[in-house]
């Protein structure tokens, strides 16, 4: 199996005469001046063109058009930047998250982008919203040389319809991707040929050196997390879903702790898989459109991702047989992060448009591989801010010999890499809805039971899945609980389809002083980890996590 092109094959000159071009002037105020510009061209032009113009495109043989996006295959977090302007530098939490570039630097990358984009033959351009409210969506525009980007913003900016592409204006954001060019690594900040700039005061985004789509998806969520808590608005990286009965839930969590797979529900809608806004009025999702990642694909798995991939969803980094077109979800040879961007009215159940009601419910997902978190607790909103700000699960252990122990694994607010305000800031927004429309908060651990990674069992799914069914139809509100002695968790010790000693972590341990071991030593870590945000955290939030017994600081402290 192989990446295969056969645009050769195609007739160029009548594929160009079926072709609707932009006037070059859209582009004139940037600078750009390419001749031939497409805009906001539909799915069958851009498969089209992506099958002439680019190397390794080829189409599945469900639909879906297969693209590779070259020797970047993910995000290149450490290669983001955010211009220091000086009526923003007080707004922005700096670090290793936000990374600081002075203007004057900013303009020499915009301008090799520029360059770069003036040398090319063809251009696309793809003007959207961010935002399925009209009241808070912001008008993007993304400018780009490849085909496969421009279908992939068609694909997750909610597309304008005639009316709405005809008034469309001037844009609130502009992304200049040319990351086909590199970025100089001799200038100023520059770390590698790769380079994600982003300029509040300019209202620009530029890229060059990776030409991996998610950064785009990722900027457009950076800038949302910007402008939308300035105004009052909770900006989230979570999933959400909607009942029957209008109740709204929201799942927050990392990779692998199965925000996808619990959210996806036959009974209710899908709102959004990734990425929302909580406002005075309700929730809405942010994009048009889903991306999922296909590693281990299969139908019985996910069925909704699986039906989701035909005519127009874009599949990145795949490997697929010449012959047959057919993809081979599980050879991770080019990588482990193969993608499916698609429109989310490919869910069958997907709620358009993609608005909904204050959240009833937000479930904290989060993978325990040391196997001591009980798998359902009810939060205080004290403990609830601090899980928020934590934003832990973990990752298991690597492949090398001996190398037995599970990773811990922080990010804030569930997603600190798209955080650009401090954390506190997405936490305090958080606290102040939950108040106000009494929304109960629940920390859910899908991951193991019995014992860490090493001796236990990764929590079975129909377990996971009667958790959240019981927390979405009320049937968890009542239960009796027990409060968990280390992390001061509100435990839930009876659940409709789940085993009592299930629920109870430290009864499935067969060594219970094993138990309190690693409970005690996680808890040092949630501890450890919280001290960064102590100066900006009330005091009675930091109280609200786990307690470390005195009796094993000495040893805990080595092991962290």
């Amino acid at each position: 199996m192989r990446f295969f092109n056969f645009g050769e094959s195609l007739n160029q000159k009548t594929l160009r005469g079926k072709m609707k071009e932009t006037a070059p002037n859209l582009l004139t105020p940037y600078g750009i001046h390419c001749q031939t510009i497409l805009r906001n061209a539909s799915p069958a032009i851009l498969y089209e063109e992506a099958l002439l113009y680019e190397t390794d495109s080829a189409v599945s043989d469900t639909g879906a058009l297969i693209v590779s996006s070259s020797e970047k295959t993910g995000r290149s977090p450490k290669d983001k930047r955010i211009v220091t302007t000086p009526e923003f530098i007080d707004d922005i939490w700096w670090g290793d998250v936000n990374i600081g570039i002075d203007e004057d630097t900013f303009l020499i990358v915009r301008e090799r982008a520029i360059d770069y984009l003036n040398i090319c033959d063809r251009l696309y351009i793809t003007d959207g919203f961010a935002g399925w409210d009209p009241k808070y969506r912001i008008k993007v525009r993304v400018v780009a040389s490849r085909p496969y980007h421009a279908l992939f913003m068609h694909n997750m900016l909610i597309r304008p319809d005639d009316e709405q592409l005809e008034e469309f204006g001037k844009p609130d954001y502009v992304i200049f991707n040319a990351g086909k060019f590199p970025a100089n690594p001799h200038t100023k900040y520059m770390t590698s040929r790769t380079s994600v700039d982003l300029s509040f005061a300019r209202g620009e985004f530029v890229i060059l050196g990776t030409e991996y789509a998610g950064e785009m998806k990722k900027g457009v969520f950076t800038i949302m997390n910007y402008i939308m808590p300035k105004k009052g608005i909770l900006s989230m990286h979570s999933s959400a879903n909607v009942g029957k009965k209008g109740d709204v839930s929201l799942f927050f969590g990392l990779s692998g702790t199965g925000k996808t797979t619990l959210s996806a529900d036959p009974n209710r809608s899908l709102i959004g898989d990734d990425e929302h806004c909580w406002t005075d009025d309700g929730i809405f999702n942010i994009e048009g459109g889903c991306y999922a990642k296909c590693i281990d694909l299969s139908e019985e798995k996910e069925p909704d991702i699986f039906h989701a991939i035909r005519y127009g969803t874009v599949l990145e980094n795949v490997v697929f047989d010449s012959q047959s077109r057919r993809v081979d979800y599980t050879d991770s040879s080019v990588t482990e992060n193969t993608r499916a961007s698609y429109p989310i009215e490919y869910i069958e159940n997907s709620l358009v448009p993609c608005l909904g009601g204050h959240p009833d419910n937000i479930l904290f997902l989060t993978c325990d591989a040391f196997g001591v978190l009980p798998p359902v607790s009810r939060l205080t909103s004290e403990q609830a801010m601090y899980h928020f700000i934590s934003g832990y699960t973990a990752k298991v252990a690597g492949t090398e010999v001996g190398v037995t122990e599970p990773e811990a694994t922080f990010s804030a607010c569930f997603g600190a890499a798209f955080m650009v305000w401090h954390p506190s800031k997405y936490a305090e927004l958080l606290a102040e809805r939950i108040k106000q429309h009494g929304t109960t908060v629940w920390l859910v651990n899908t991951g193991w039971s019995g014992g860490g990674f090493e001796t236990g069992q990764r929590m079975s799914l129909k377990y996971s899945r009667a958790i959240v069914d019981a927390i979405l139809d009320g049937s968890l509100q009542n239960a009796p609980t027990l409060k968990d002695p280390v992390f001061g968790l509100e435990m839930i010790t009876e659940c409709p389809a789940v085993p009592n000693e299930v629920l109870q972590p430290k009864l499935t341990w067969s060594d219970p002083d094993a138990y309190d071991r690693a409970a005690n030593r996680l808890a040092a870590m949630f501890v450890e980890n919280f001290k960064k945000f102590e100066k900006n955290i009330p005091a009675y939030i930091a109280a609200a996590g786990p307690v470390v017994l005195q009796d094993q600081n000495t040893r805990i402290s080595e092991t962290v």
